[in-house]
């Protein structure tokens, strides 16, 4: 799976891009819409999945809808639901998988996704949710191999996307400096420790991490960074972004 999303600042232009992915070959399956919306839109039926995780019931909070039709302009003959997430809002996904995505936005905490169908960008998730709570839409498709994911990076980038790379440099951007203070409150120099700390702090906020404390999934950090994992940088990373997923579940609380 070769999954290639696109971060836009207006919906109507992630419609688009969405509408013109099923003619450039891409299965409409493979195709997730995420959107702010509007209470007006959320569909009254509440929908019920044999396959469910265990627990998703509870942290999918107030969701509606699982309903054939399109959101707004866009026309993928697909799921739709709407859920209320605390701190985000209503989000609309379009697209089968994207009622995957909006239980791991709605949970209490990431273990929602942990029993994702492959090759959905679960690790990611956080980079969604910013760029939810800004009010950008997101577009993702699990393209088959490198051919459609260049044709997937074409059509998004034609319709104004912005690459996820580079979305996620300009999220790491505006909060370095407060991590590199926090850092060198200790004395020691950030710019050496910027990569492992770094690494440490995304990896924290991955859906499969997140609410996991350093020492009770260090051992599924040494399979995934054999080379930094136990690095001093590395480890309060991860211990600052937990902090960073736990000031964002008191705002939800709030």
């Amino acid at each position: 799976m070769h999954p290639v999303v696109g971060i836009f600042t207006r919906r109507e232009d992630a419609e688009r891009a969405a509408a013109e992915l099923e003619p450039a070959g891409i299965d409409r399956g493979r195709i997730i819409v995420l959107t702010p919306g509007t209470p007006a839109e959320r569909p009254t039926t509440v929908p019920t999945r044999e396959t469910e995780p265990p627990g998703i019931g509870t942290a999918l909070g107030t969701m509606t809808g699982a309903a054939a039709g399109a959101a707004g302009g866009m026309q993928l003959g697909t799921v739709l639901s709407t859920l209320l997430v605390p701190g985000l809002g209503p989000v609309i996904a379009l697209g089968a998988l994207g009622t995957v995505l909006l239980g791991a936005l709605g949970a209490a905490v990431g273990h929602a996704f942990d029993d994702a169908p492959e090759g959905v960008p679960k690790d990611d998730l956080f980079l969604y949710e910013d760029a939810l709570r800004h009010g950008r839409s997101v577009v993702i498709v699990l393209a088959d191999d490198d051919r459609r994911a260049e044709v997937a990076r074409a059509v998004l980038s034609a319709n104004g996307a912005e690459s996820l790379d580079a979305f996620r440099e300009r999220w790491w951007k505006g909060l370095r400096d407060v991590e590199a203070a926090h850092y060198e409150s200790t004395g020691q120099p950030f710019a050496a420790a910027e990569p492992d700390y770094r690494r440490g702090f995304e990896c924290a906020l991955g859906a499969g991490q997140r609410d996991r404390a350093y020492d009770d999934v260090v051992n599924k950090l040494k399979q995934r960074y054999p080379d930094v994992y136990n690095t001093e940088a590395f480890r309060r990373g991860y211990e600052r972004g937990q902090a960073r997923a736990a000031g964002r579940r008191s705002d939800r609380a709030a």
